[in-house]
């Protein structure tokens, strides 16, 4: 197969992670989410505590927080994006892969082969997930996906000049409710034998 890099973009709720991994088992290539957390945390000198607590802090004035960083940013959040671009475009260099979120659409709009895919579901189906796949109670689940989606846009609209929507960037949407964890990740898998195979 050619070398080709899957970006996955998700609706809390949606299992567009247990997605992701499925598919990285089915291709058998480096699914990416976690690992992209360590490496920054790695290069920047930093626990991954404070990495990933960044990460999930993004609240409407996330991106503007000061912090001495001399780089010409103007916040710890800055510069860990600039620093996940480059290992984002670092691991899609080495080999096919899948990426999980962190604006990689984007980020790798310049790479020849790859398929960017937003996967979402209908807020019942997300909520069903929730409290029985991720354990959580119905009003926190609620609160999460509305807060964490929300987030993610305001991620989005930060960090990629012009962007309007979850559409922006993609070439597939999907709604896993339709098709499962399994089902979606082989829709996905096929896509892209017969895409790159």
């Amino acid at each position: 197969m050619e070398q080709y890099v899957i970006t996955i973009s998700r609706q809390f709720g949606s299992m567009g992670r247990s997605i992701a991994k499925e598919l990285s088992e089915n291709l058998g290539i480096e699914f990416l989410d976690r690992d992209i957390v360590e490496a920054t945390a790695k290069r920047m000198g930093l626990p991954v505590s404070v990495i990933s607590d960044e990460e999930e802090s993004m609240k409407s004035t996330f991106f503007r927080r000061q912090y001495p960083l001399g780089m010409g940013m103007s916040s710890l959040k800055d510069e860990i994006f600039y620093t996940q671009k480059n290992i984002i475009r670092d691991f899609a260099a080495k080999g096919s892969c899948i990426i999980v979120g962190r604006c990689a659409d984007y980020i790798l709009e310049d790479i020849p082969n790859h398929l960017n895919v937003f996967v979402y579901a209908p807020e019942e189906a997300r909520l069903k997930n929730c409290v029985e796949n991720l354990q959580m109670d119905p009003q926190t689940a609620k609160k999460m996906m509305r807060d964490v989606d929300a987030a993610r846009n305001r991620y989005h609209k930060a960090y990629i000049p012009g962007w309007q929507s979850v559409f922006d960037h993609k070439d597939l949407m999907i709604d896993s409710s339709r098709f499962g964890i399994d089902g979606t990740a082989k829709i996905l898998a096929d896509i892209v034998r017969n895409q790159w195979g």
